[in-house]
């Protein structure tokens, strides 16, 4: 089922949230023991995250310098698909333009297509670490809003190559990411939102948001969304707090202010099970809160770490 056809028959907030695929050379146990633990709480749908490949450089007995290229989280499609068939809730894979050329994402699309899988979140990506400014692949797209343009066009049946002849039509339910504080590389969040109109306008049919810890940004976002003809649902984004480093690992990787009163809390937490108490408080608050308010969904970035995500939807649910 497609995630906008379960949005709009929903008469009230639903539950998804978003998994990471085992390491390299690890098994899926613990994912499914994630997703099983969670089964109570009725998700109605899975993200499951694409990472591109990474460069690493390791040091010879030599002197020299080996660099090689490593995909330290292989194994997306597959995994959705077998969540998929597993527990019958519909995926959301990433689909990502960092790291992918199009003609490796259309492959992508059609091997879901043949898996029946439905839906996809069409992202930008990170660049390679250490690199200041994105680069795309070769013959690969620079912008999220060219990849929902690409999805799009197979929607219609266009393939790359245009000599393909009584092509079928891979019809994807597409979603995209909007950033309440703005994406890190973006001048200003005027700017940022003419960005998240461009996926909309190319065929984006939902928003799921990064995490934030002050609901009234996301409510302003919203807003802003609204006033520029934006009118797709937006779904809010949650990260519970499980580590007392997280009061500046966070803000540091995605650009992101913690709350005056959150960051308090956490400075005065003495253990990562301290932090981990106020981080499950702080997200119950603000999923009560967007439920009061009647969101679409509550999409929470688990990070395969469940036992606080229970917590927070046994408390709302």
């Amino acid at each position: 089922m497609k995630v906008i056809d379960i949005l709009e028959k929903s008469e009230k907030t639903i539950f998804s949230f978003e998994l990471l695929p085992p390491l390299k050379g690890n098994n899926t146990d613990h994912i499914y023991r994630t997703i099983e633990s969670l089964l109570d709480y009725n998700p109605q749908y899975i993200n499951i995250t694409t990472h591109r490949d990474e460069l690493e450089f390791k040091e010879l007995a030599d002197g020299t310098i080996l660099k090689r290229t490593v995909r330290k989280r292989p194994g997306t499609v597959a995994i959705a698909a077998s969540i998929q068939y597993r527990y019958g809730i519909p995926v959301v894979p990433h689909i990502l333009c960092g790291g992918f050329s199009k003609s490796e994402t259309e492959h992508v699309l059609i091997d879901l297509h043949f898996l029946g899988i439905e839906n996809v979140l069409a992202l930008r990506g990170d660049g390679i670490k250490n690199q200041h400014i994105f680069q795309p692949e070769k013959e690969g797209h620079s912008h999220a809003s060219e990849l929902v343009q690409q999805i799009m066009k197979l929607k219609e049946g266009v393939y790359l190559e245009e000599e393909l002849k009584n092509n079928t039509p891979l019809d994807f339910c597409i979603g995209v990411a909007g950033y309440p504080e703005k994406h890190f590389e973006a001048p200003n969040l005027e700017q940022d939102l003419a960005c998240l109109k461009q996926k909309v306008d190319a065929g984006a049919e939902y928003i799921v948001t990064q995490m934030f810890f002050d609901n009234e940004v996301y409510y302003r976002f919203v807003k802003k969304c609204r006033d520029i003809g934006i009118t797709v649902p937006i779904i809010p984004g949650l990260k519970p707090v499980n580590l007392k480093n997280q009061l500046t690992v966070l803000p540091k990787i995605f650009s992101i202010d913690l709350p005056q009163d959150l960051s308090k809390e956490l400075a005065a937490c003495k253990n990562n099970e301290d932090a981990r108490r106020v981080g499950t408080e702080w997200a119950i608050y603000q999923a009560k809160d967007l439920v009061n308010h009647n969101v679409p969904a509550l999409h929470i970035y688990t990070y395969g770490i469940s036992d606080n995500v229970k917590e927070i939807m046994k408390a709302v649910f």
